[in-house]
């Protein structure tokens, strides 16, 4: 049964900020919540983060644990996390655990980083997800994934960490039209109430003069997980955005850049 109608019980929240130290460098990330209470180790990397550190940071939570890694390109592919070891990187946005020795690591620099973990089986997953992924439907293709491994959605918890807020994601009319009309997001729309729209499309008039919509992406990832039956109150949403904050994230949107900070979560027993 789809969520539909009434208000949404949205909210992002402060995700818990921490540093460590290693090689006398400092590295800051940020956790969530809830899946701190479930004791899943993760970190939301600021800038302080690169590829050249994934070793000694995953070292650091986990002894002789492999670091997965995909080549991410704006799709809806998930692959499993042995696919995608050390030396070994597979086209996918998405990465499932299927051994328990596995740190998921997906990079970002506005797009949504998004963890999965089932807090009775203890399998986890990542995703790299932005409006392509929310186009082409990746979060629905992964919780059909975690169907497939047993878990129920209520035993399914959510964290989405540090991405663009809406106030800086402008795109033009043609583009925001495509996004509506395409895959859960159609389905989304047509069941808002008036004052959701309100919520979904809020812009200015200094906006529509320059033919240009705040696209909410977070709020949409939230919908869509409504959709697939995951309490609300499994979600975490961080409510750090990547452009607003330029000492702690790098942001393509804000200045073209090619870095990246990176995210993991440990699949663990």
């Amino acid at each position: 049964m789809h969520f539909t109608g009434g208000a949404i019980p949205y909210k992002e929240i402060c995700f818990l900020k921490s540093e460590i130290f290693i090689q006398n460098k400092k590295f800051e990330y940020y956790s969530s919540p809830i899946l701190n209470q479930y004791n899943f180790k993760h970190a939301y990397f600021t800038n302080s983060s690169s590829e050249k550190f994934l070793q000694v940071l995953g070292n650091h939570f986990n002894q002789n644990f492999i670091n997965c890694v995909s080549n991410q390109i704006h799709s809806n592919i998930i692959s499993f996390g042995s696919n995608s070891q050390e030396g070994s990187k597979t086209d996918a946005d998405g990465l499932v655990c299927n051994k328990f020795n596995q740190n998921l690591w997906v990079y970002t620099a506005d797009c949504m980083p998004i963890f999965f973990a089932d807090k009775k089986t203890r399998n986890v997953a990542a995703l790299h997800c932005g409006r392509k992924g929310l186009e082409k439907n990746i979060i629905k293709n992964l919780v059909k994934i975690f169907d497939n491994l047993g878990t129920s959605r209520n035993n399914l918890l959510i964290a989405i960490g540090p991405a663009i807020s809406k106030e800086h994601y402008l795109v033009d009319k043609k583009t925001f039209k495509e996004f509506y009309r395409k895959g859960e997001n159609k389905n989304i729309i047509v069941n808002l109430t008036r004052t959701e729209k309100d919520l979904f499309f809020n812009y200015s008039n200094n906006l529509k003069e320059q033919n240009l919509n705040q696209l909410d992406l977070k709020r949409f990832a939230y919908r869509q997980l409504l959709n697939e039956n995951i309490p609300y109150t499994n979600i975490d949403i961080s409510n750090l955005c990547t452009y607003e904050l330029k000492n702690e994230f790098n942001s393509w949107r804000r200045n073209k850049t090619t870095s990246r900070q990176w995210n993991f979560i440990c699949s663990q027993r």
